[in-house]
């Protein structure tokens, strides 16, 4: 109960400093970017050592992968049944594909399954999500935006110079050791900044504004990410036998919230950016419910 009410707690803040406007409208660029540099290296240099090396290691990754390809090609099937627009085509291909693996993930699976269960968010964050998102959010916003372009090379620099991943490689390298006293202290206490600060910064920038013609996208979108989704990540656990922990995070992670970043890309980009912000913060919301009937299912 105590890591729901945190997160309630601390969305209601945001939101709240939001309307009220007692912060600037860059604080949420300012938190995430807090996230990024210091708040997930930490927890990723805490955690993912962790982690004994093994073929698990890589379900969550191989999963999240599995899950954003097969959603994908059901958004491109459904877009052209509804003669969607390119706009419209590419917000979904970014917002209800790209999952809150992170800023989500991280509170809501550890109130679920435990401390134990972290690691692998960060695989599935790390070497799934946050790689899609340079990879494959680049293409969709290059190809469906009539004003972007696309590099391999950026893409490939993005990648490797990202706080969060040159964190995991190093984690990586101390799989099955533990740091000093003083070094783990040090990492304890700024990985414990990243649920606050992220989820006062999912409040900053929840938007509900929604125009009636983009119910049936927002619709169709939310019931992918949430439901689809995770059904698909189910259908993989059990048919590989993957019935374990590594396998349970991967259901939750592919049933998470859209990613906020993905809702920021679409928007920026020119890829129907009211209804993309529109499927984020209703699925922000939403999740919490999709997510609690998925822990009745699997644990």
């Amino acid at each position: 109960m105590e890591n729901f009410a945190l997160i309630g707690f601390a969305i209601i803040v945001g939101y709240v400093l939001q309307k009220l406007h007692i912060f600037p409208e860059e604080t949420p660029n300012i938190l995430n970017k807090f996230i990024i540099y210091i708040s997930l290296p930490a927890i990723i240099l805490l955690q993912v050592p962790k982690l004994n090396f093994s073929f698990d290691i890589l379900v969550p990754a191989i999963i999240s992968w599995l899950v954003m390809g097969l959603s994908a090609v059901l958004v491109i099937v459904i877009s052209k049944m509804f003669n969607w627009s390119k706009s419209i085509t590419g917000s979904l291909l970014l917002v209800a594909i790209l999952t809150n693996s992170s800023i989500m993930g991280i509170p809501i699976i550890n109130a679920y399954l435990g401390e134990e269960a972290l690691p692998y968010v960060l695989i599935y964050d790390q070497l799934g999500t946050f790689i899609a998102l340079a990879v494959y959010g680049a293409f969709v916003t290059a190809y469906y935006s009539s004003n972007s372009s696309i590099s391999s090379k950026v893409i490939i620099q993005k990648i490797l110079t990202f706080p969060s991943f040159l964190a995991l490689l190093v984690a990586l390298l101390f799989l099955g050791q533990s740091f000093p006293p003083l070094l783990t202290s040090i990492l304890t206490t700024f990985a414990n900044t990243l649920i606050p600060v992220a989820l006062v910064a999912v409040g900053l920038q929840l938007q509900f504004k929604l125009p009636k013609n983009d119910i049936k996208p927002l619709s169709i979108a939310l019931i992918i990410k949430l439901a689809i989704a995770p059904l698909i990540a189910y259908i993989i656990t059990i048919t590989f036998g993957w019935n374990n922990l590594a396998g349970q995070v991967s259901i939750f992670e592919a049933g998470m919230a859209p990613m906020i970043t993905a809702g920021a890309m679409a928007s920026m980009a020119g890829l129907a950016p009211r209804l993309s912000i529109a499927i984020v913060g209703y699925g922000i919301l939403i999740s919490f419910i999709t997510t609690a009937v998925i822990s009745k299912l699997i644990i």
